[in-house]
Parts: C-alpha cells; sequence; structure tokens
C-alpha cells in the first residue's frame, strides 16, 4: 500500500500545521490483474485486513476444531510428538492443538503482524506454543527435528516462481526425522479453474465492504485475485493484488516426489462454508495430501563442539575517543564478561577471543582455514577507531575469512548519516528534513527548517557528539552546538542538521538475513517520562555512558504502535537491510513526526550487542534472554553461509555420530 507518507511535512505561513490523513493509492479498472501483482505480494498483505476479508474462515473456531480433527485423524500423532505448524498465520491450528494437549509445537509465518497477534493469543491461554517469524523456503531448525510438519489453510502456493515452492518441500523434508510424515491443506486447483468467481463483493460487518476481482494468469497455473476494501467513514483502505499457484491432485504429487517424498495419499477433500453465506475464494475446497521424506538419518560431529568461532573485540588496552575516559573500564569489562558467559552457555560452538590489535593481522593469518567463521564484535573498529569499523570487515573479506555482520560497503554507508538519508529518499522511505553542513560553511545566510532542530557529526558511532545541547532553539544555540561537535571531532567534519521531531521514538531490530529467513524483534520506544519536562527528548551520548546524568534514566518500552504504522514500518526496515548489504542482524532508529509519520534516522549495522542494550532489551521483550539473543545471531551466519550442510558434505564415517 502507498501513502502520502513520504511528502515532507512543511509549515503554512501562519505557522499552523494541518494533519496529513494517509491517502491510498486507488487503481481504476485494469484490464490485466497479473500485472499488478508483485513477485513479493505476501509480504505485505497479511495483515488486520486480511483477519478481516477472510475472518469468516480463518477467525472461526468451530472451523478451526473441525480441520484439526481431519489433521489428527491423518496423521494419529502422539501428544509428545515435535509439530511444526508452517505458514501458521495467527496461529489458529497451532493453539488448538495445544489446547487439545500437544506439548511441542512450533509454528512459523513470514508475517510480523500474524506471528505478533498468535504470541499474544499463546500466551493469554497460557500454552506453550513456540512462534517464529521467518521464511519457509530457509526454515531455522537443525535437520530431523520434527515428527509432523503441517501446512494448513491454503498456505502453500505463493511464490512467483514453481522453484520457490520445490524450495519450502525441500526444507520440510530436511527438518523432518526419516519416520517423519507432512500434511498440506491446499486449493483443489482444477475446481478451483473451473469455478472460481470473478467478480463479487460483500459487507464483512456494518463498517467493511470488500469487492473482489479474479482471473487466471496467462499460463492458467495461477488465480490471481484483487481485492478492494473500503470504509463507511474512512472510504477505500486497501486496493491489492495477489496470486496463488493452482495445483491439481496430478501436478502437487510430481512436485512432492520431486522434492522427495514418497507414499503420498490423497486423504478426504475439505469443504469449507462461509459462517457469512459469502465469497470464499480459494478456501472454497480443498486437497489434503500427506507424504513421507524419503532419507537417512542426517549425521552430526561426535566433538562437542560443533562450529569453531573466532570472536574479535576492541583492544582494551589502547584509548577509545567514544568512552568518557577514553578507557575501557569497569562496566566495560562487566559487558565483556557478560558476553563470554553466554557465549559459553550456547552448546555446539567453541569460542577463542582476540582483542590484541598489535598482532591482530598476524593473528587472523593464523586461523585462516582453521576455524569456521569470524563473530565480528570489533564494532569499536580496528585500534579503537570507529572509521575503521569497515577495515576490519574488509580485512576478513581480502584474507578469505567468512564472518558475521555487515560487509565493508554496508559499514561504509550506513557510517555516513547523510548517505543512507539518500538512499532511504531514493527507496520512498521518508526522512526529516535536513541538510549538511561543510566543514568549510560559517553562516547560514539559506537555513530553511523550523526550529527545534538537532545537531549531528554526520559520520560516527556510539551517539558521540549527540547531547542535550544539540537540540536547538534559535540560531544563537545551533552556533552553539556546531561549534560544540567541531571542538569535540574535528574542524574537518561534516555536521548533519536536522528538523527534531517530538514524536515516539522507535528502534526496530532484525536477526536473521531477508529475505529468506528473519525475525523481527518486538518494537521498542524510549520512555522520557523520568527526565525533567525542561530537557529535549533525546537518547544520546548522556543516556548511553554518563550515569549520574537524568538520561540515564532513560527505559525502552513497547513501540505500542498502530499496526498500519508498525506494518509499514517493519517493510522499509527490510527494504534497507537488503539494499544496503546488512547481514545477520541491524538495529534502524526512526522518529515519528507530529503527523504519526516515521522518519528514518539510521541504520546500525552490527548494533550494540551488549547485554543491555538496545537489541537485547527487544529480544527480552519477545520472551528471549541474552545468551538466546547472541545464539540467534550466530544461527542466521551458520544459515547463510551454509555451514551445516557443508560440515554434513565434508565429515566421514569415522567423525559422525546417528542420534
Amino acid at each position: 500500500m502507498k501513502t502520502n507518507n513520504q511528502t515532507q511535512n512543511q509549515k503554512p505561513a501562519n505557522g499552523i500545521k494541518k494533519k496529513k490523513a494517509n491517502v491510498t493509492q486507488i487503481l481504476g479498472p485494469v484490464e490485466n490483474l497479473e500485472s499488478y501483482v508483485k513477485a513479493d505480494w505476501w509480504r505485505e498483505i497479511f495483515n488486520a485486513n486480511y483477519l478481516r476479508t477472510d475472518g469468516d474462515v480463518v477467525e472461526n473456531t468451530a472451523m478451526t476444531e473441525h480441520e484439526s480433527d481431519l489433521f489428527l485423524k491423518i496423521l494419529n500423532p502422539a501428544k509428545d510428538s515435535k509439530i511444526l505448524d508452517l505458514c501458521c498465520g495467527q496461529g489458529r491450528h497451532s493453539l488448538e492443538l495445544a489446547r487439545r494437549g500437544f506439548t511441542r509445537v512450533t509454528g512459523l509465518d513470514r508475517s510480523h503482524y500474524l506471528i505478533t497477534r498468535a504470541r499474544n493469543l499463546n500466551q493469554k491461554h497460557g500454552y506453550n506454543v513456540v512462534f517464529k517469524e521467518g521464511d519457509a523456503r530457509k526454515l531455522p531448525f537443525p535437520a530431523d527435528e520434527y515428527d509432523f510438519v503441517i501446512i494448513p489453510g491454503n498456505s502453500f502456493g505463493y511464490f512467483e516462481s514453481l522453484k520457490d515452492d520445490l524450495k519450502v518441500l525441500r526444507e520440510v523434508k530436511r527438518v523432518l526425522k526419516p519416520t517423519g510424515r507432512l500434511l498440506i491443506d491446499i486449493t483443489d486447483g482444477d475446481y478451483m479453474r473451473n469455478n472460481y468467481q470473478t467478480r463479487s463483493w460483500e459487507w464483512i460487518d456494518s463498517n467493511y465492504f470488500v469487492c473482489r476481482e479474479r482471473s487466471l494468469s496467462s499460463d492458467n497455473q495461477r488465480l490471481i485475485s484483487r481485492e478492494v476494501i473500503s470504509h463507511v467513514k474512512k472510504g477505500v483502505i486497501a486496493d491489492q493484488f495477489y496470486a496463488e499457484r493452482l495445483y491439481s491432485a496430478d501436478s502437487i504429487k510430481k512436485l512432492l516426489s520431486e522434492a522427495g517424498f514418497e507414499k503420498i495419499t490423497f486423504n478426504n477433500e475439505l469443504i469449507t462454508d462461509s459462517v457469512r453465506n459469502q465469497d470464499l475464494g480459494m478456501m472454497a475446497r480443498r486437497i489434503l495430501v500427506s507424504g513421507n521424506p524419503v532419507k537417512e538419518w542426517s549425521t552430526r560431529k561426535a566433538s562437542k563442539d560443533l562450529y569453531h568461532i573466532a570472536v574479535l573485540m576492541g583492544d582494551p588496552s589502547i584509548n577509545d575517543s567514544v568512552k568518557p575516559n577514553e578507557t575501557f573500564d569497569e562496566d566495560d569489562f562487566h559487558t565483556i564478561n557478560e558476553l563470554k558467559k553466554a557465549l559459553s552457555s550456547l552448546k555446539n560452538y567453541k569460542f577463542t577471543f582476540y582483542n590484541n590489535h598489535n598482532s591482530l593481522i598476524a593473528d587472523l593469518q593464523k586461523i585462516k582455514g582453521k576455524v569456521d567463521f569470524i563473530f565480528n564484535l570489533l564494532d569499536e573498529g580496528y585500534y579503537n577507531e570507529a572509521r575503521k569499523e569497515l577495515h576490519v570487515a574488509a580485512l576478513l573479506e581480502i584474507l578469505g575469512i567468512p564472518y558475521t555482520g555487515g560487509t565493508p560497503q554496508c559499514l561504509a554507508f550506513c557510517f555516513d548519516k547523510s548517505l543512507v538519508r539518500g538512499i532511504a529518499s531514493e527507496m520512498d522511505i521518508p526522512v526529516p528534513r535536513g541538510f549538511i553542513v561543510k566543514p568549510e560553511d560559517t553562516t547560514f545566510i539559506d537555513f530553511t527548517l523550523n526550529f527545534p532542530v538537532i545537531v549531528k557529526p554526520n559520520m560516527g558511532d556510539s551517539s558521540i557528539g549527540i547531547t542535550q545541547n544539540s537540540v536547538c532553539y534559535d540560531i544563537n544555540s545551533l552556533e552553539t552546538a556546531i561549534m560544540s561537535v567541531r571542538e569535540k571531532l574535528g574542524y574537518n567534519r561534516p555536521i548533519l542538521i536536522e528538523e527534531f521531531l517530538e514524536g515516539k521514538d522507535i528502534s526496530v531490530g532484525i536477526i536473521g538475513n531477508p529475505p529468506e529467513s528473519y525475525m523481527v524483534l518486538p518494537v521498542i520506544q524510549e520512555d522520557y517520562s523520568a527526565l525533567p519536562p525542561e530537557l529535549p527528548r533525546v537518547c544520546g551520548y548522556e543516556a548511553k555512558w554518563l550515569p549520574d546524568s537524568p538520561y540515564w534514566k532513560i527505559k525502552s518500552v513497547p513501540a505500542g504502535l498502530p499496526e498500519e504504522t508498525e506494518r509499514y514500518l517493519v517493510a522499509s526496515c527490510v527494504k534497507l537491510f537488503e539494499r544496503l548489504e546488512c547481514r545477520d542482524y541491524a538495529r534502524f532508529d526512526w522518529r515519528l513526526d507530529d503527523n504519526g509519520t516515521p522518519r528514518l534516522l539510521e541504520v546500525n549495522p552490527n548494533p550494540g550487542w551488549c547485554w543491555d542494550g538496545h537489541l537485547a532489551k527487544m529480544a527480552k521483550l519477545d520472551g528471549k534472554d541474552y545468551a538466546t539473543m547472541i545464539g540467534d545471531i550466530l544461527k542466521a551466519a551458520v544459515n547463510r553461509l551454509s555451514l551445516a550442510e557443508r560440515q554434513n558434505a565434508n565429515r566421514s564415517a569415522a567423525d559422525i555420530i546417528e542420534y
């Protein structure tokens, strides 16, 4: 959905801002529905509107119970069987299984909105289902993990390419035990080709109304749908297109065989009724097909330490200009010890630490080929110089040693806030109004921003140069703030001046690697309620480094954003993650303007990894302790580097055991 959020906010001559409403872009009649379908339409469509339009089926308790009866009759699992509900949506089947006493159920779905809803329902009912956000084409689970995998509710066949559907099935085969079984609940493609409704409409409730158009794709293999959703007061709130592959019994059997399944069985058809007596679309008549994986037990190294990892860190024997006393203090050493404690609790890893920068290059040359990868926590930079953070990644690239986190290009981009602003603007991602002050600039005759503004070093990290005095309310305080940054960091550095936004101060964390396998952590905001009212609401250097400052009292709390705003934030962060070449984990900082529009402040690849940092706070809200968060980052690197597959391929029979 495209809105006018990208429009910069400017005050009219009378100084009064008019609140802008989000405007949905609406298309008129279109001749070819297929030409409007995005390849990744599934990334954005599964939200509150989906639960509204399909609620007569996917929010129907009796229907979920009936479907679960059929699934259990076909699979006959024990109560302690490990079951994966793949593409689980809001978790209706997972939660129903938990209600019936199944104790080892996992749900995975790509939709951040639906997984968040599933987790909330899980907590509300006191169940123990594990819900994960991820891509079915690259599952974040080890081989031979599950007794059963179910793909219910016509959640198979969304990808543009048939090859992607095949990837999903091969991943299912990988995570299933050799004794396991797969069950897919999928639209009867032959029936749908002959019986789909080209146009329909219905009242969802007293406020929402939906019109639908449908047509077959040019190759006759997918059903293309368009939905225009309207609200009686808000008008049209969505005009969206999507496509689903139509599998016949023969074609799904052929695909399952190609993916490595046998004993493929077709069970009773599932015929659905709408409680609203309305258009059921792809849910009307479905096929239930099951099969067993053709595979042997996977192998694991007999050694306790499956992966040998070298951890790169800052050098405590060298001055660090970012720190208050330019040296590592007790808090720094406590942070390092907490990291080591967390790492020592992780199974199947062996860690060796390197923090002597005088011998770092020689040390890396010695360990090349002897470690699986580098855990690059050297965010201080080579010789504790922030500008040389990217040099570490570049050195690892030259030596050919795999490593976690951003590429040299990524680190170079994100170190320069102005560059990130330009890239975001090019991608139609809104940023605060602002401009660069070059080293030679001494006057601001063309100053066009409205006060207040904030003054930041254009290059830097750890919030150095950003304090309460960075927020300026007139030209005099602006000039003082600029001089302060120049005195602190040098007169040869550009300075960024932005409008100071006073809405919610937001952070979004991602662990994994889009588009295939990643999780979005709970979105947080800074809680400034403990600050004296005269202080500007800014989370800068004082909040991170000065315990005696009132800013030390700032807390991070759940953001509590409207669903549409959070969905937009997450989608934008995923796009930025990929565009900027972030890897394994990243944090994105935003601020809402006074219209509630999110505006990007900066992107943090290799963000703070400490036990009490923003990423750890997000993970805690997701029910993850510090060690689990660190483990998730390592797993993201293992999956990206395909280390598990590589190790299995290289092991000999003498090195392996069955389990």
